[in-house]
């Protein structure tokens, strides 16, 4: 268990924001699966919950950096590549 997960532990934005995407998630986890358990005291739940939320905002925040980077092939007629243009996440 990590640190940040541990209850009284500092939830900090700073902290968070510097968080790689595979090591949020995988606190993101280790909370939802303490909280699911329900071995965890009311004040140190409402604490791990509320880091949770934090890590899941910034988890979305970078996925949706990495889909807005992401692009797809664009083919010619002739089924030759031609270029790149933005991913449409909505298609």
């Amino acid at each position: 268990m990590t640190d940040a997960a541990q209850p009284g532990a500092a939830a900090t934005g700073a902290d968070i924001a510097a968080m790689p995407f595979e090591a949020a998630l995988a606190e993101l986890e280790e909370i939802v699966g303490r909280l699911e358990r329900g071995n965890v005291a009311l004040e140190d739940s409402i604490a791990i919950y509320e880091r949770g939320e934090a890590l899941k905002k910034h988890c979305e925040t970078l996925l949706r950096k990495a889909e807005a980077r992401v692009e797809k092939i664009t083919l010619s007629a002739d089924g030759r590549p031609r270029g790149v243009e933005p991913l449409d996440v909505d298609r």
